[in-house]
């Protein structure tokens, strides 16, 4: 049988001529697979030219041209065919998504905010590109303009989980209180609180309830279940278990500064260890030495969720331990395949992370008391007596005077050094009363974003207390910041949310804290280490009793002194830093879990076991045939 011959290329572009928008799209169906095909751009380019500029659904092949080039990587190309869609019909709100969101990845920001800010309309659309402002406004850290954004766009449609999230936060971030306000008609406090998202709700409360079902539907929402589990259920049986580690933080970042030695320290006679990453390449210390602790390291960051799950799967890790949870940079997507028998998550989210694909938190028994075991998801796995893994080759930086640091010297200086979003209404009232009733004493805090620092001294006027008793100090090298530590006379810790890393570093450098303690795990970081290094005079449970130690130390200097006393970097090698002693019992854990899951496969499937810091989503394209055809 004779092929037809081809159709000539006349008889070719005087059939296309006659095509409708509708009939283009049915033909570039079957071919446009692969995005960006250059067949495809042929064909709405020899489209629009036989039509002419302004042909019926011109602005609509224009924005589907644009789409097209942008998926072919040629960014300028794309960038013109979306403004001429837009000239054509300057209502298309699609192309002014899609045009501002090519501005931005071109490296300007303020294009992309002035494409978005004149194309405002008054329908549906306009909340569409309010987002993209308050997106990348929050990006770029201009966090007063992104909120009255976010503000601007639920004022017109409430139900909006994801900004909601992102505006409490900002406001967290900005100390703008109260944090969850009535103000917005169609939002009560309940319904915000039910979407600040599972890192605020940290910060935001103390009930591990409320923080649970945060977590839950912000999971059910943004990380839906894999088509399938990849890893035996009854494990690999391997000669030394393979531990992998997953994160974004295999870098300059607290996590890294904690757990390095105990990445280095792993018995390798017992275990093999694989690091997956999907940090940035930051080029500091600490990332090195992370990666050069390890057996086996493989980078993940351009990897789709399914192909990093398999890529782990195929390395036939025995135990996964994520280092994310759910903060900033977190792929718990890939755990949902199930990529390895046994998952767990450690360190990085202080709080319920309730996903059947994970197994167990990494904790200890005064963090998660078993009175409060069953309200978590995952189950608590008590993995040593001190859940917090501690890096003795910490740099610390030469001795620092309090003049070089910006302090006075003849003055009681109280301080927090944790980010500012920690810091709720009601603590910072505590403060102000201890600074009232400590004659002369600062409070020395991070110059977190100018906002915050704005806030805080026009509460602390507004309270009566001279505001240039708040100090200020600017963000320094890791070293320099240990060093910083040991100039303060005494650390008020945060709660809910307490200091974790920094609490650690703050007694290691031999400054005394105050805590208060409370019912979740965030709420007990801090007295989980006072109490490690027998300093429970520094343990509170109410806000009146929080007040009060911080007074009595500050106005008491015997007192202060036989509480400093204990707080000494002997103690803390002792105690919190002993590594070899967390390695030992967290590597018998890790045994203990591998060996139930080959004699017990059930254990895995959330059964009972006794004691057993956004994201953010990467802007895409909005769609292109379907969108431009509407």
């Amino acid at each position: 049988m004779t092929q037809p011959e081809p159709e000539p290329a006349a008889h070719a572009l005087q059939r296309l001529a006659t095509l409708s928008f509708g009939d283009l799209l049915t033909m570039v169906d079957p071919i446009g697979t692969n995005k960006g095909d250059r067949q495809v751009i042929d064909l709405y380019r020899n489209w629009i030219a036989l039509q002419g500029s302004g042909g019926h659904q011109a602005h609509a092949a224009w924005f589907n041209l644009g789409a097209e080039w942008g998926h072919a990587g040629d960014i300028e190309n794309a960038i013109l065919a979306y403004r001429t869609a837009l000239a054509l019909r300057p209502d298309f709100a699609p192309a002014a998504i899609n045009l501002g969101l090519l501005l931005e990845r071109r490296g300007d920001p303020k294009q992309a905010l002035d494409c978005w800010r004149v194309a405002l309309q008054a329908d549906e659309s306009r909340i569409m590109l309010i987002n993209q402002r308050a997106r990348l406004l929050e990006q770029l850290v201009r966090l007063d303009e992104a909120e009255a954004e976010m503000r601007s766009s639920l004022e017109i449609q409430p139900d909006q989980p994801d900004v909601i999230q992102h505006w409490l936060h900002i406001r967290q971030r900005m100390c703008q209180w109260p944090i969850l306000t009535d103000t917005i008609r169609g939002l009560s406090r309940a319904d915000l609180m039910a979407n600040c998202g599972p890192l605020a709700a940290l910060a935001l409360t103390d009930q591990v309830a409320v923080q649970a079902q945060v977590a839950a539907d912000w999971i059910e929402r943004k990380i839906p279940p894999a088509p399938e589990h990849l890893a035996p259920a009854g494990g690999y049986h391997h000669e030394r278990i393979r531990v992998g580690y997953m994160s974004s933080d295999f870098c300059s970042h607290a996590m890294s500064y904690l757990i390095a030695e105990l990445f280095e320290r792993h018995d390798r006679s017992r275990f093999e260890i694989h690091g997956y990453c999907t940090s940035p390449e930051d080029g500091s210390a600490i990332r090195k030495r992370v990666i050069a602790a390890f057996d086996h390291f493989t980078i993940i960051k351009t990897m789709s969720d399914e192909a990093a799950a398999r890529a782990i799967r195929a390395d036939e890790i025995d135990i996964l331990i994520d280092l994310n949870g759910l903060t900033t940079g977190t792929r718990m997507a890939i755990l949902r395949w199930r990529p390895a028998p046994i998952q767990a998550t450690y360190l990085g989210f202080i709080g319920p992370v309730p996903m059947p694909e994970l197994d167990f938190l990494l904790c200890d028994e005064f963090v998660i008391p078993p009175a409060f075991a069953a309200l978590y998801q995952p189950t608590p796995l008590y993995v040593a007596p001190n859940y917090q893994a501690n890096d003795r080759k910490r740099v610390i930086g030469d001795p620092m005077s309090r003049q070089a640091a910006g302090l006075p010297d003849d003055r009681f200086v109280f301080c927090n050094f944790s980010n500012h979003y920690k810091i709720t209404e009601a603590m910072f009232g505590a403060w102000m009363e201890i600074l009232r009733r400590v004659e002369g004493s600062i409070l020395w805090l991070v110059a977190d974003n100018k906002w915050s620092c704005d806030n805080l001294r026009a509460r602390a006027t507004g309270v009566g207390v001279d505001p240039d008793r708040l100090l200020f100090g600017g963000r320094v090298a890791p070293d320099k910041y240990m060093a910083r530590l040991a100039l303060p006379d005494l650390f008020l810790d945060t709660s809910p949310y307490n200091a974790g890393t920094i609490a650690s570093d703050a007694i290691r450098m031999g400054l005394p804290m105050v805590t208060l303690s409370g019912e979740s795990f965030a709420s007990r970081m801090a007295a989980r280490l006072l109490r490690a290094i027998g300093a429970d005079a520094g343990i509170t449970e109410s806000l009146d009793q929080y007040v009060e130690a911080a007074v009595a130390l500050a106005t008491q200097p015997e007192l202060l002194a036989r509480y400093r006393s204990v707080f000494t970097e002997a103690n803390w090698a002792a105690t919190i830093g002993d590594i070899a002693t967390f390695t030992f019992h967290y590597e018998e854990s890790l045994i203990q879990i591998e060996l139930a899951l080959r004699t017990r496969p059930a254990v895995m499937a959330g059964t009972e076991m006794d004691g057993a810091e956004i994201p953010r989503e990467v802007p895409e394209e909005t769609g292109v045939a379907e969108a431009a055809a509407a």
